[in-house]
């Protein structure tokens, strides 16, 4: 289960600059304790979390209760609870940080929220696929990963299903316990500078034309 850090705090203020109305409807993937799903709900938002985690969904849940907040809290992976339904809003958080392992296979354990293949796309790109078809005219897909994964190909990705996408927040953080553990690594595939001593953080929005 992801707890709420940095990523989140810079994906919580994107969501604040958004101009939805009441009763938006807003999607949380990869929800976590649900701090995200939470925020939205404050607003007045209609909102649906999602986790594959079942320790995550039960800790969105009892978040929600004792917030008070009315969250529909979905257990399954990415976007399968809610196949066939459409939404103003994405919101995802999701694995992106390059692991070692190189066998293109989904992490387990607690590196399941963090680990995403050797290039760090294994859940953003499927995301970009998937998450056009869910979104309703003038909807917006809000998406947060590291810059070691290339967040030039996400935009590149999401333009080539028809959105108007660009990385509109940044944020530098110093190396957590995971990246200070596979830097050398990191910089052994040039996707860390060798002077580099810092983690930069970005948001990417997409929008459907209406």
């Amino acid at each position: 289960m992801y707890a709420p850090q940095e990523d989140t705090e810079l994906l919580a203020g994107a969501l604040s600059d958004e101009p939805l109305p009441q009763g938006a409807e807003v999607l949380d993937v990869g929800t976590g304790t649900g701090a995200l799903a939470l925020e939205a709900a404050r607003r007045g938002l209609r909102v649906t979390a999602v986790d594959v985690s079942r320790r995550a969904v039960w800790a969105a849940r009892l978040n929600a209760v004792r917030a008070g907040l009315p969250v529909r809290i979905r257990h399954g992976n990415l976007f399968d609870p809610v196949r066939g339904e459409s939404f103003d809003l994405i919101l995802a958080n999701p694995p992106y940080v390059p692991a070692p392992d190189g066998s293109g296979r989904p992490p387990h354990g607690a590196a399941r929220a963090w680990d995403a293949g050797d290039d760090g796309r294994l859940v953003v790109d499927r995301i970009c696929r998937e998450a056009p078809d869910l979104l309703r005219p003038g909807g917006v897909l809000l998406l947060v990963q590291s810059a070691l994964s290339g967040p030039d190909l996400t935009v590149r990705c999401l333009r080539s299903s028809g959105l108007k996408a660009a990385v509109t927040r940044r944020r530098r953080i110093p190396f957590g316990p995971v990246l200070r553990g596979r830097e050398r690594w990191l910089r052994e595939r040039g996707l860390l500078p060798a002077a580099e001593d810092k983690e930069e953080l970005v948001v990417v929005r997409a929008e459907l034309p209406v």
